[in-house]
């Protein structure tokens, strides 16, 4: 089973359509280990209502959390604990796309951040990365992060308004390729999904 994580430079970067893309070009299954915030929709409803192929299985979180907040928050708030031996892999012979919740350094709990699921699943990483001033720095911290842990880099995604000094830095620094630029919608559909998924088939 080949393993694919998603994750961004933040939150509310693009972390979930990138992996809506990925799992239809793939026709990858798709896991949400952990979920905050699930009072109106979950990102796995998301993807469903997303993708286009009958092939994918999207697999239950390990963890569902109501509140809007980082997931040790959320769980402390719901007298819920986050038990990092718990969070296993879905059985699946797919092509499996994990996404994380917000950065690499959120805390899951006490102990355990989201790069370290990364590491305990031995998959490699996609980095999502949207610009805003800071961006580069935030960029150039999650690259070096995961690269000081072992962890192997697929490529980079860009998203939002197209900005080519700050693609060309973290490019030129990193070393890494940029898979796709996806750039706004007005709104994200089965059709803008399609759009976007040749870029991905290849990685």
């Amino acid at each position: 089973m080949r393993k694919i994580f998603v994750t961004g430079i933040g939150t509310d970067i693009g972390k979930t359509v990138t992996s809506a893309i990925l799992v239809e070009a793939l026709k990858a299954d798709y896991w949400k280990p952990v979920q905050a915030g699930t009072y109106y929709s979950t990102d796995s409803e998301n993807i469903r209502n997303w993708i286009s192929n009958d092939k994918s299985v999207v697999h239950p979180e390990a963890y569902k959390l109501k509140e809007h907040r980082s997931p040790h928050e959320a769980a402390e708030i719901e007298k819920v604990e986050i038990d990092f031996d718990k969070i296993i892999l879905p059985e699946t012979n797919n092509t499996l796309v994990i996404e994380g919740a917000g950065g690499l350094m959120v805390p899951l709990n006490k102990k355990y951040f989201i790069v370290d699921l990364i590491k305990k699943f031995d998959a490699e990483a996609i980095v999502v990365i949207q610009n805003y001033l800071g961006s580069i720095n935030h960029s150039l911290l999650t690259l070096d992060a995961l690269k000081q842990r072992g962890i192997k880099i697929i490529g980079l995604v860009f998203n939002g308004s197209p900005h080519d000094i700050s693609k060309r830095i973290i490019e030129n620094y990193s070393g890494l390729s940029t898979i796709s630029w996806i750039t706004k919608e007005s709104e994200i559909n089965k059709k803008v999904i399609l759009k976007y998924a040749k870029d991905f088939q290849n990685i």
